[in-house]
């Protein structure tokens, strides 16, 4: 009897072992249920979105970089067409430049009267703007001669009949004096 009951309880024990082995196996296998859970609920789906942001920030950067190279080819072509433009606007300038200077060696009487002739109502405004500007005028006269408006218009034209005398000193041209060829066109 007692050898029976040890037997039975040896085969007891490794019952015990066998169902202590399968719940241990049974269990791994839960484990590995959960891991492939776990992972297809969250790390493939992670991955994934980890992966479309990757894509969208390389998207991003090169849209960035596209567009800072249009804008540096946009502004190198303004600064091309500004140059341009100005290099055009000086060689113009230049040719008139050349051209006034050819007339003034062929003219050069008659072209320095014609400055000279151009700038003089500027000069004219020149010495009148003082008296536009002025509130008030007091004229002291001796009682001869003529007085008020006509006093200033009269000391005004004095002095631009005296300005054709300035520009001979100034310029060594009498503009009086000029004979009056008549211009050929080239």
């Amino acid at each position: 009897v007692a050898k029976t009951k040890q037997q039975i309880e040896e085969q007891r024990v490794q019952v015990q072992v066998v169902e202590r082995a399968q719940q241990v196996a049974v269990q791994e296998q839960e484990i590995a249920r959960r891991e492939k859970e776990l992972e297809a609920r969250v790390r493939k789906p992670a991955e994934a979105e980890r992966y479309k942001l990757e894509r969208l920030a390389e998207a991003e950067k090169s849209q960035l970089i596209m567009q800072a190279e249009a804008e540096a080819a946009s502004v190198r072509m303004r600064g091309e067409a500004e140059a341009f433009a100005i290099g055009a606007r000086a060689r113009a300038e230049a040719e008139q430049m050349a051209k006034k200077a050819e007339a003034f060696q062929l003219y050069q009487e008659a072209a320095q009267l014609d400055m000279l002739l151009e700038k003089l109502p500027q000069v004219a405004e020149e010495i009148s703007g003082p008296l536009t500007s002025a509130n008030k005028i007091t004229l002291v006269s001796s009682g001869s001669g003529t007085m008020g408006a006509a006093k200033v218009t009269g000391e005004v034209l004095d002095i631009l009949t005296r300005l054709p005398e300035s520009v001979e000193r100034l310029t060594g041209v009498s503009i009086s004096q000029v004979n009056h060829k008549p211009l050929r066109t080239a």
